[in-house]
């Protein structure tokens, strides 16, 4: 008799589990957020385009201050503009129990994290524990005692049947589609090389800047942003979208298992220097508050925003590197560079000066492969690639072709974060995330927080 009981009650669990399983189904307005602590403009930037599947009715869960107030005041910006307005009705808790709160309330059924960094994994795991699905900005950890903990996140998200899923808004970039297709052509690219620690296969690197414009305004930062412990380093952060890219476009559709398959070689990190007049500027503070005054030498303001990490993935060897400065130089903006080398030819992306700071493709040929070979392979990989992409084309300048797009056809960085929250939203519904997705996150913050150990040991 014991022993049936314990049955109904395992179906009975079951059937529960199934029921979460189906919860989405498509419906307009039945995805209902949750935002939690929105310190970081990347959590208003999920709610900048219009979505009928997103309920207009937003639950806030925060602290009273600066960063819930610009949240709420770029939020009401897109309510209020001309051209497609939104209609959110944001529904703000601030009491200093938010966490609690939101927990205990259940209103929600997706919890939107961009904020604070340090505080950020727990909140992850608490929300998953709690049963709602995650959409998290990166990176989802910062040191290693986060990532332990992330992934305990993820064998819960498992077992409640929800989803843990992070911002990563690169992957929707039309040139990084491109390069990808182009790479999965072996007539036309080979097989991705191995390379040397001295010469890496893949070398990407990416320049960012703490002052800067967003939805048209000047970014206020918290004064947290350039505390470490905090924020984390530039190596834990701006690095998850490089090595995001190079697992997408290198290794695509591979479960990657960071236990065997990855290789640390080396890690390196310095610091930016800013004058209080930047930090004022950038935050509008007078004063560097207690916290940051552990980083003040020489008058400056040193946090280590910078880093290099070498290391290979089944035998490949690849180099990321980010690099953050004060402001943009007059006209330019955030950049980002590739290289990634095959056996029949090489793929690079450009942004600098000398192209007005507009990120451009190309492909060059290697010398084994000859002229006509390389011609007619490109040729029939863009035609194939035209048919999704009717306006790509391809424009000969000297050894390097450029795999064209015109301007207009390109998506800016802010409209990118809609089409991750509809792709998560699709997984939501039809509950068919690939199965390398989880495998390769937990690879991801893996590499950042193992390469910021070995950095500070290599002082």
């Amino acid at each position: 008799m014991k022993y049936l009981i314990f049955l109904m009650l395992i179906t009975s669990t079951a059937c529960q589990s199934q029921q979460k399983t189906i919860e989405f189904s498509d419906r307009n307005g039945e995805v209902k957020l949750m935002v939690l602590a929105p310190g970081h403009f990347h959590a208003d930037l999920l709610q900048k385009a219009v979505s009928s599947r997103i309920n207009d009715s937003v639950y806030v869960y925060a602290q009273e201050g600066v960063e819930l107030n610009q949240y709420l005041s770029r939020i009401e910006s897109y309510n209020q503009r001309d051209e497609n307005p939104t209609s959110w009705n944001e529904l703000v808790y601030s009491g200093d129990d938010f966490l609690k709160k939101m927990l205990a309330e259940k209103k929600g059924n997706v919890v939107v994290l961009a904020g604070n960094n340090q505080k950020k994994t727990n909140y992850i795991f608490k929300s998953i524990n709690a049963g709602f699905n995650v959409l998290s900005d990166k990176p989802m950890a910062i040191n290693k005692e986060n990532f332990k903990l992330l992934e305990r996140a993820f064998k819960n998200a498992g077992q409640k049947n929800v989803l843990l899923y992070d911002i990563m808004t690169e992957r929707y970039d039309i040139l990084n589609i491109l390069e990808r297709e182009l790479m999965k052509d072996e007539a036309l690219f080979g097989r991705i090389q191995l390379g040397t620690t001295d010469a890496p296969t893949v070398s990407l690197e990416s320049v960012h800047h703490f002052y800067k414009n967003v939805s048209g305004s000047p970014l206020i930062r918290p004064a947290w942003y350039y505390d470490v412990e905090q924020q984390g380093e530039g190596i834990v952060d701006v690095t998850t979208h490089l090595i995001d890219l190079v697992n997408w476009k290198c290794f695509p559709d591979i479960a990657l298992d960071y236990k065997k398959d990855v290789k640390l070689l080396s890690a390196k990190h310095w610091t930016t220097n800013l004058t209080l007049d930047q930090f004022t500027k950038s935050t509008q503070l007078k004063e560097y508050p207690i916290y940051l005054q552990k980083y003040i030498s020489d008058n400056k303001l040193k946090t280590y925003a910078n880093g290099v990490i070498n290391y290979q993935i089944k035998g490949v060897n690849i180099a990321v590197k980010v690099i953050w400065n004060f402001q943009a130089p007059e006209g330019g903006g955030d950049t980002y560079s590739s290289i990634i080398k095959g056996s029949k030819a090489t793929l690079q992306i450009i942004q600098n000066k000398e192209l007005s700071f507009t990120t451009q493709l190309y492909i060059k040929k290697t010398k084994e492969v000859g002229d006509n070979e390389f011609k007619t392979n490109l040729e029939k990989v863009i035609k194939k690639i035209q048919k999704t992409y009717p306006f790509v084309s391809i424009k000969s300048e000297g050894e390097l072709i450029r795999v064209d797009v015109p301007l207009e056809f390109r998506e800016g960085h802010e409209a990118q974060f809609s089409r991750v929250a509809e792709k998560y939203f699709d997984f939501l519904v039809h509950r068919n995330m690939p199965d390398w997705e989880i495998p390769n996150m937990l690879t991801k913050y893996y590499i950042t927080t193992s390469a910021l150990e070995l950095a500070k040991q290599s002082e």
